[in-house]
């Protein structure tokens, strides 16, 4: 159950995005710790306020992903890193499938844990960085009933327009994201290629789709 829920918040947190933030000059100047826990304050709160996110609305829950962590996440590097080297053999408009079929993925996976989301708080620990680092290890503990529950990001500082800290990875109770994807991702590839692991994708999202509905 922790580990439904925890990697619910990784939709919630990484995939799952806000209710119109932008990211401008406060967005390039905020730490990167600061970030995450206003971020995680916001969609805690976000999830809260709304029931249809908490019942497992999809809808609800992609507009979330697409508002407000989206534009805080570098999802490209995400899903590159989960595909592995086929990746750059992957043709611009195979790379737009996976990246769209890999979110979709998440956030049906996950989206029937938002709804665990009641008394939780996230604390912060102690960032570990100097002042010139450009990648960085955010931690941080969720808690509420039970033990604290680990949830870590890798956040990369990324220049030019958009400028500001982007999370590619989550650590979920001692699980980087990407490496669970990563290992999954190689036996399709390995077996049936990238138009393989897109349409294995694709069909795992209309199984969810279907079992939700049933």
């Amino acid at each position: 159950m922790k580990r439904d829920f925890l990697r619910g918040l990784v939709v919630g947190l990484s995939l799952i995005a806000g209710l119109g933030v932008s990211l401008g000059a406060h967005a390039e100047d905020e730490a990167p710790d600061v970030l995450i826990k206003r971020l995680s304050t916001e969609v805690l709160d976000s999830i809260r306020a709304d029931k249809s996110i908490r019942n497992g609305d999809i809808s609800k829950v992609v507009a979330l992903v697409d508002t407000r962590i989206l534009p805080n996440l570098n999802f490209q590097r995400m899903t590159a890193s989960a595909v592995g080297p086929a990746w750059r053999q992957a043709t611009p408009d195979q790379q737009k499938r996976l990246q769209d079929e890999f979110k979709i993925l998440l956030v049906r996976t996950y989206s029937g844990a938002l709804a665990q989301v009641t008394d939780q708080t996230i604390t912060m620990k102690p960032l570990r960085a100097a002042p010139d680092d450009k990648e960085v290890v955010v931690r941080s503990e969720i808690r509420g009933a039970g033990d604290p529950i680990q949830l870590d990001y890798r956040m990369e500082k990324t220049p030019g327009d958009g400028a500001g800290w982007k999370i590619y990875n989550i650590n979920v109770l001692g699980v980087w994201l990407v490496e669970t994807y990563k290992s999954q991702f190689a036996q399709e590839i390995n077996a049936k290629g990238i138009d393989g692991l897109i349409q294995s994708l694709s069909d795992r999202n209309k199984a969810n789709v279907a079992a939700k509905k049933g």
